[in-house]
């Protein structure tokens, strides 16, 4: 098998996101043109297979980078933001899952390299077997399997070589990259993904950093009913390679196919990680893509995958959680005064109050309304069009709001956790199992009971 290698330079780099660009910005121009002497219904099927031709470009560009453009492309293969259109969305999903499922290989050769600088020793010498073939590619690096002398089974994460320096390009060709990404979905805020990805790919880059954030969350969920952080080994982890214990189970697209009762299930224990992380726990994975977890045989989900990470101070969560008071208990004076005071209007008297009551209920109200709500693909997209999109019924007032840095990464957070339930078309009543944060009201659900439980022994 041919294997590939990590174009690192700049001019390289650019000129492969460039010549798909610039391609593309001809075809569309030429089909625009075209569409003046076409019915509106043969111009709109010009355009939406313009669409695809360019999303799966994208795939062919992004997927052999392996650095930040990786990283938007695996978010991109699970938020599709509906502005594919129906017929294209399977194709899509399918060719935009190659990023999030699989990326070119680097021989192993290359890959055992990096292991035995950073560990200072041969790999026959730290791990008793080691499978060359990867089991997983991350959007840096690659995940092979291995057991220790002591017979326990682990994961290693390896990051690729040269991969900090490809980073380093993508972030200078960022606006390339997201131009490009564009011309599938134009309604993306380009501005506020490049400011998230330039603060935190960084961090991901460091494993030592997310050996620690895991380590965070293994010993908080120890011992929990239904959620699974495998622990750390520490002794083995460096800024380049993360040993981690190995756990079995089955993934996203087997998921999909379950009972509705299943799937449910499902649905809600990634609901309660993800969320609750942030509202009970005040840190939070930001990377709620379906490659991230593994659900067991026991019954029991395992979360993977922490190098996209964030806490907050107590006060940004409460501002947080009062907000979605707000907005259940329908207190638009009360919404306006917390969202002014926060500086997300940085000018109050231009936005109405209940024009902005509108605005932040048609984001939320999947998780803030009081009835069992079905979840699907179409409503992830309607939530990301109406919070961020030019075509949104509230565009002209979100031109005098302002997203704060500081919870920038929850709403992406809350966005990618919503389209994943979308994907497996989950059911539950949202708003009972969030109360339980938001308002800490009593569970409703079994596995918000046995959670209590587990959070209870915690505390005594």
């Amino acid at each position: 098998m041919a294997q590939d290698k990590i174009p690192t330079g700049r001019v390289r780099r650019t000129a492969r996101i460039g010549r798909v660009a610039a391609s593309q910005a001809v075809r569309q121009a030429g089909t625009k043109a075209a569409n003046v002497a076409r019915s509106d219904e043969g111009a709109s099927k010009a355009l939406e297979k313009r669409q695809i031709e360019t999303a799966q470009q994208i795939v062919t560009a992004l997927g052999t980078m392996k650095g930040a453009a990786m990283k938007l492309g695996q978010v991109m293969s699970f938020l599709d933001v509906g502005l594919v259109p129906e017929e294209y969305r399977e194709e899509f999903q399918r060719k935009l899952g190659e990023l999030r499922d699989a990326a070119p290989k680097v021989r192993f050769e290359d890959m055992q390299k990096v292991i035995e600088e950073e560990l200072e020793e041969p790999v026959s010498e730290v791990f008793s077997e080691f499978d060359t073939e990867p089991i997983a590619a991350a959007s840096i690096g690659q995940v092979y399997r291995a057991t220790l002398h002591d017979g326990r089974d682990v994961a290693v994460k390896v990051q690729y070589p040269g991969v900090a320096g490809a980073v380093r390009a993508d972030m200078q060709n960022l606006g390339l990259i997201l131009r490009l990404m564009k011309r599938v979905a134009p309604g993306i805020d380009v501005g506020a993904i490049a400011d998230e990805v330039r603060k935190r790919i960084n961090e991901e880059l460091d494993y030592e950093l997310e050996a620690q954030n895991q380590r965070a969350l293994s010993r908080i969920y120890r011992g929990h009913p239904f959620i699974v952080v495998p622990p750390v080994v520490t002794r083995l982890s460096r800024e380049r390679v993360l040993v981690t214990e190995f756990v079995e189970g089955t993934g996203f697209e087997e998921h999909k196919g379950l009972p509705q009762a299943d799937r449910d299930r499902i649905g809600e224990v990634i609901f309660r990680f993800y969320m609750g992380c942030l509202y009970r726990h005040r840190q939070f994975s930001g990377d709620p893509h379906p490659g991230n977890y593994k659900l067991l045989a026991d019954g029991r989900l395992a979360f993977l995958d922490f190098g996209l990470f964030k806490r907050m101070d107590a006060p940004e969560v409460e501002l947080e959680l009062a907000c979605q008071r707000a907005v259940v208990e329908d207190d638009r004076e009360q919404l306006h005064r917390l969202l002014a005071e926060a500086g997300f209007l940085p000018h109050p008297d231009r936005v109405d109050q209940d024009i902005l009551m509108e605005y932040v209920r048609d984001s939320i109200w999947w998780y803030t309304i009081d009835e069992e709500v079905h979840l699907s693909p179409e409503i992830a997209t309607e939530v990301m069009i109406e919070a961020s999109d030019p075509r949104s019924s509230h565009f002209r007032q979100m031109r005098h709001q302002d997203m704060r840095p500081e919870h920038l990464f929850g709403r992406r957070m809350e966005m990618l956790t919503l389209a994943v339930l979308g994907q497996l078309r989950a059911t539950a009543n949202w708003h009972r199992i969030a109360r339980e944060w938001m308002y800490d009201d009593e569970p409703v659900t079994e596995l918000g009971r046995e959670e209590a439980a587990f959070y209870a022994r915690a505390a005594a």
